[in-house]
């Protein structure tokens, strides 16, 4: 049987893009496996990951899991700690699928065109 990921991206247009990030590691590091440096990340959940890039205007989010309930798993559990930390910027997350890894490569690009 082939496994199969679901994917799905969100981004948030702020200042404190890194802030954010930072905040989501030291919280996430604490329970589950992270891997962030100052630009990117990753986050592993039981069910899923969830991969963050940040630059100087936006908060990029690819979420990833074998199936749609796990993949709604991590849209919960990253939207709410953002609301949580973000409050003051209201993040308003809208997760779209992605197909074929088109999100990832929109992460890379971003990444690119405004590093921090």
């Amino acid at each position: 049987m082939e496994n199969t990921q679901l994917n799905s991206f969100a981004s948030f247009e702020t200042d404190n893009a890194s802030r954010y990030l930072a905040m989501l590691r030291i919280h996430f590091g604490r329970k589950i496996e992270t891997e962030i440096d100052i630009n990117s990340g990753r986050v592993q959940f039981p069910f899923g990951r969830c991969k963050m890039t940040a630059n100087k205007t936006k908060l990029e989010f690819l979420a990833s899991a074998e199936n749609q309930t796990r993949l709604n798993q991590v849209f919960q559990i990253v939207t709410s700690h953002l609301d949580r930390f973000a409050f003051r910027d209201n993040p308003n997350l809208t997760w779209q699928m992605s197909y074929a890894g088109t999100a990832d490569v929109c992460l890379k690009s971003s990444q690119k065109e405004h590093p921090t």
